[in-house]
C-alpha cells in the first residue's frame, strides 16, 4: 500500500507515502539532527552502541510497548544495532508539486506487459483465487490487479528494515501518532511470532510484503490461506492474495457488483445529477462505449476523474472500497481497468486530457473555500472523495462552471474572486 494511510486503513493514503513538504523550522531542525546522528554513528571507529541513536525514542516508546505486553527482550532485540536510515529521511521531503495527468498515470501502470503478467497470474493461481473468491466474495481479477499495482505481482515488495524505517520516521517526529502506532504493531508481530525479525522487510514507509500492508493492517486483515498456520504475506502467494481480498471485503466490498463502467453521455444530460440506479441512467440515454448492457441491479455515481472533457464513468459502491486501499483515483482506476483488461475488456475509449491535476496545496485551499461557502466538506487534507465531488458540483453551479464535480484551479480562482 504505497500510499494507503498507505491506504486509508493501512495507515494513510497515497500522499503519505510519497511524502509532504515540511517547510517548518522545527522539521528542518529535526531532519538535520537525525542526519547528524546518522553521520556520527557511521564514522569509522566511532560507531554507536546498539540502539543508541534511537535511545530517546526507545525510552518514550517502552511504556506503551510494555502496556501492550511486549517483553523487554523482544523490544531491545528489535532495535539492537539500528541507526537512522538517511534515505527514509530524504523521502519524507520529496513531494511533486503537481500530480501527473491521470491518463499518463494509467498508461504507465496498465501496460501490455502488466496485463499479460496478470493474465498469467490468473491462470497460475486459478485454484487459490477461486477458493479466495468463495471465502471473501472478491473477484480474482480485482485481487490480482491490486497485487500487480502494489508489488508487480510480488516481484517488488521492498527490502527495507521496517523497524528501522518506522523508527527513523518516529525519531524525526514525522506523523508521530501514525509511526509510533505502526512501530508498536510491528513489535506485536515480533512478540506473537508472526514473522522473524530478519524477515520484517518492506517499503521505506513501513508497508510490508506482497500486499504492502502496514503492520496494523497485518494484524487486522492478514490471513492464512495455504493452511500452514502462518499468515505469510511475504513468501506465500495464496496468503498474500487472500489478505488483499479480506481487506477489501472488510471495507465493504459487495460480491457480484462491478466497480463501475465507462459510459457515453447523451447531449444535454444534466451533469449536476450525479446519482441513480443503472436503470435510471439507461432511461436518461446513458450507454456503454462497447454497447454492452449495464448491470441488472445496483446504483451508480456519475464520475469524471479528469473533468467533463475526459472519460466518464458510472461507479458503484465498490469504487470507494478500492479507495480504502489507496485514496488516489489514478491508482483505483489503474486497478479497475487493469482488472478489466486482464479479462479481455476494452481499454478506456475516451481520450484523457493532458492537463495535470491540482496540487495538494491547491486542493486544500479549495476545500477551505468550499467550507467558507457553508458547503459540506468531508476532510481538509486535500483528499477528493465522491462526496466532495458532489459538493464541488454545487460550487461549480454557483459560479457558472460545468458541474462535473472535478476539482480544478479554475474553480479555485472563481471562488477566490467571490470570497477574497
Amino acid at each position: 500500500m504505497r500510499h494507503h494511510a498507505e491506504g486509508a486503513q493501512r495507515g494513510g493514503d497515497y500522499e503519505i507515502v510519497i511524502g509532504r513538504r515540511h517547510g517548518s523550522t522545527a522539521f528542518r531542525r529535526t531532519f538535520a539532527m537525525v542526519c547528524a546522528i546518522l553521520a556520527f554513528s557511521t564514522v569509522e571507529g566511532r560507531a554507536a552502541a546498539p540502539g543508541a541513536p534511537f535511545s530517546t525514542l526507545m525510552a518514550t516508546l517502552w511504556p506503551a510497548a510494555q502496556a501492550q505486553g511486549i517483553p523487554r527482550a523482544v523490544f531491545d532485540a528489535a532495535f539492537a544495532g539500528l541507526v537512522p536510515d538517511p534515505t527514509v529521511a530524504s523521502l519524507t521531503r520529496r513531494q511533486p508539486e503537481f500530480a501527473k495527468p491521470i491518463g499518463a498515470y494509467l498508461a504507465s501502470q496498465v501496460t501490455a506487459g502488466r496485463i499479460a503478467a496478470g493474465q498469467a497470474a490468473l491462470a497460475r493461481w486459478h485454484e487459490s483465487l477461486a477458493a479466495i473468491e468463495n471465502r471473501f466474495g472478491v473477484p480474482p481479477a480485482i485481487v490480482v490487479a491490486v497485487w500487480g499495482l502494489e508489488t508487480n505481482y510480488g516481484a517488488s515488495p521492498g527490502n527495507k528494515d521496517v523497524i528501522r524505517s518506522l523508527a527513523t520516521l518516529a525519531a524525526m517526529d514525522w506523523r508521530p501518532d501514525l509511526t509510533r502506532a505502526e512501530l508498536l504493531a510491528a513489535l506485536t508481530m515480533l512478540k506473537d511470532g508472526d514473522v522473524p525479525r530478519e524477515k520484517l522487510r518492506g517499503s521505506w514507509a513501513g508497508a510490508m510484503g506482497q500486499p504492502q500492508f502496514m503492520p496494523s493492517s497485518f494484524e487486522k486483515y492478514a490471513v492464512d490461506q495455504d493452511g500452514d498456520g502462518r499468515r505469510d504475506i511475504w513468501g506465500s502467494v495464496p496468503d498474500a492474495l487472500a489478505s488483499i481480498a479480506n481487506f477489501l471485503r472488510q471495507q465493504g466490498w459487495q460480491p457480484g457488483l462491478p466497480w463501475g463502467v465507462e459510459v457515453r453521455l447523451p447531449p444535454g444530460l444534466d451533469l449536476a445529477r450525479s446519482h441513480g440506479s443503472f436503470t435510471d441512467w439507461t432511461a436518461h440515454g446513458v450507454t456503454r462505449p462497447d454497447g454492452e448492457a449495464f448491470p441488472a441491479r445496483g446504483d451508480a455515481t456519475l464520475f469524471f476523474p479528469a473533468g467533463a472533457a475526459g472519460p466518464a464513468f458510472l461507479v458503484t459502491d465498490n469504487y470507494p472500497v478500492l479507495k480504502t486501499y489507496n485514496f488516489s483515483d489514478a491508482y483505483v482506476l489503474s486497478v479497475a481497468t487493469l482488472a478489466d483488461r486482464m479479462q479481455g475488456g476494452p481499454a478506456v475509449a475516451a481520450a484523457w486530457p493532458n492537463a495535470a491535476g491540482m496540487s495538494r496545496e491547491s486542493r486544500i485551499a479549495l476545500q477551505a473555500k468550499l467550507a467558507a461557502l457553508g458547503l459540506p466538506v468531508d476532510n481538509r487534507e486535500g483528499r477528493v472523495s465522491l462526496e466532495l465531488r458532489d459538493t464541488i458540483r454545487l460550487a461549480q453551479a454557483r459560479v457558472g462552471l460545468v458541474p462535473d464535480g472535478n476539482p480544478s484551479d479554475e474553480l479555485l480562482r472563481a471562488l477566490q474572486s467571490a470570497l477574497p
